[in-house]
């Protein structure tokens, strides 16, 4: 059944000792609201996200901003071990009531992603408030104007028109935030984690130097730059027991041949082929995680190029779907993939 499994990975992975924990690679979560509970699937207790903060103080968890940590990947120097970022979607009010104030506690610095045309809107925050946070050391981003479907608008649209369209968006908030922070953000962050290839292509040259999704995992220099994956900290994943069981995953080492972005096209449930650094994990236990179906296994298609399929038993459902491949590390732990699909 799925949830035994899914659950017994978990609390094997909350047994490992901190000192299990490996370098040269980062965790990162992402939040949204803070102290919320009108949307609970957006929302983290006050007191639970105070029992998160408190663990990585204890444990001497390295709390960096997801651009600092773009910038060691960037530069190619290692990420410290222990490597934690906190990260925030949309610039609710409730971050700054919330979360600032155990921020501030524990000197943790944190990437806020704004929508630019939401700002000064009900239960959102106001320019002046972004740039006291900005001048406090929290790191702005750019998370779209209109917080758009940008997926759904390009299965609609033309190309060229889409282009053009998704373009303007995203150079509207870079303007605003030109004009009102003094300076213009080097990541993006996906609205809904949603990406294609083609959007993926479109903020790389538009000059930014990463892009952040909703798909679960842990950074290393491997991961793909413009869809950097992040566990999400809401609703029934917002919990200290979960937070913790994160920290301690590794990342599996996954090169994604086919197909080429998380877009379904008419073959549904989808066949991902893979690439995968057997070395690093024992292969009789990896399996593949799918939301609302039974654990599948990877079938090995070549085992002299390490290439692997796997494929759900059923139509994928949802908008959001994902593949998660989980196995157990040779030198004990657990490593973690996402590969996320979308049905536009």
């Amino acid at each position: 059944m799925i949830k035994p499994f899914f659950w017994l990975l978990f609390l094997i992975a909350s047994l490992l000792p901190i000192s299990g924990v490996a370098a040269d690679q980062a965790t990162v979560f992402v939040y949204h609201r803070f102290g919320d509970s009108r949307y609970p699937s957006t929302n983290i207790a006050v007191d639970v996200f105070a029992q998160q903060l408190a663990y990585l103080k204890e444990h001497r968890y390295q709390v960096m901003t997801l651009g600092d940590i773009v910038a060691l990947l960037e530069a190619g120097e290692a990420l410290p071990e222990r490597c934690v970022a906190l990260t925030v979607d949309d610039g609710y009010e409730s971050f700054l009531t919330g979360a600032m104030p155990l921020l501030r506690q524990y000197q943790f610095p944190a990437t806020l992603f704004v929508n630019t045309d939401a700002v000064g809107g009900k239960s959102y925050l106001d320019w002046a408030q972004l740039k006291a946070l900005q001048d406090e050391g929290i790191e702005i981003g750019n998370h779209s104007a209109s917080h758009p479907y940008f997926v759904s608008q390009q299965v609609k649209m033309e190309n060229a028109a889409w282009q053009q369209w998704a373009r303007q968006d995203i150079e509207k908030a870079q303007q605003l935030f030109a004009r009102f922070l003094g300076r213009q953000p080097q990541l993006f962050a996906y609205p809904y984690g949603e990406y294609s290839s083609e959007l993926m292509s479109e903020i790389r040259q538009l000059g930014f130097k990463a892009a952040a999704a909703q798909q679960s995992g842990v950074i290393t220099a491997a991961a793909p730059r413009y869809a950097l994956p992040r566990f999400p900290m809401g609703g029934g994943y917002a919990t200290f027991d979960g937070f913790r069981k994160k920290l301690a995953m590794h990342a599996m080492t996954v090169t994604v041949v086919s197909p080429g972005g998380p877009l379904l096209g008419d073959q549904d449930p989808p066949v991902l082929q893979f690439k995968l650094d057997g070395d690093e994990i024992e292969l009789a236990t990896l399996r593949c995680y799918v939301q609302g179906q039974e654990t599948v296994l990877a079938r090995q298609v070549d085992a002299e190029a390490g290439l692997f399929e796997v494929v759900a038993t059923q139509p994928l459902q949802g908008r959001r779907n994902k593949y998660t491949l989980t196995a157990q590390g040779r030198k004990g732990g657990w490593y973690w993939f996402s590969q996320l699909w979308i049905h536009p």
